[in-house]
């Protein structure tokens, strides 16, 4: 009944869809997207291992929720992978972090701050109301580091 099937007609906008019936719902909605990179860094008055310059690949994973548009998208994927490129990876990505950011010791629970930081002033002209509701900084497979909006209002 549910198996496989070879579409024969492709569905026609304005024919088959009207315009107005592709924007579902008003209702807000939350997309996530991920990036990784390779960076150096060390810190600053610790007592352990990373006290020394080491090495990550670091994974950043972005939760944006918006409402959606006449077309029922909140924001295209594509546009997320811009920001992320143009405005916060050239700062990140096979850098030595303690040069690259703003004077912070390197820390995930400080960095994952600023990359938030950056998303949210790229998003603040966006006609969805987007917003950057978390954003994840792993700096190991095991071991991330959390900013989430209602955190940010200094709570």
């Amino acid at each position: 009944m549910y198996g496989f099937t070879i579409v024969e007609k492709l569905e026609k906008i304005d024919q088959d869809i009207q315009r107005h019936e592709l924007k579902y719902h008003n209702k807000r909605v939350l997309v996530s997207k991920e990036f990784t990179f390779d960076a150096a860094h060390h810190l600053h008055c610790y007592e352990g291992k990373c006290k020394n310059l080491h090495g990550h690949t670091y994974k950043v994973i972005f939760g944006i929720s918006g409402y959606t548009d006449e077309i029922g998208l909140v924001i295209d994927f594509g546009d997320i992978k811009k920001i992320w490129k143009e405005q916060i990876e050239v700062h990140l990505d096979h850098r030595y972090l303690n040069d690259t950011l703003p004077n912070m010791n390197t820390s995930a629970e400080n960095m994952v701050v600023w990359i938030y930081e950056k998303m949210e002033e790229a998003l603040k002209k966006d006609p969805n109301d987007c917003r950057v509701e978390f954003v994840k900084l792993y700096e190991t497979p095991t071991s991330y580091a959390e900013a989430r909006r209602e955190w940010m209002r200094g709570e």
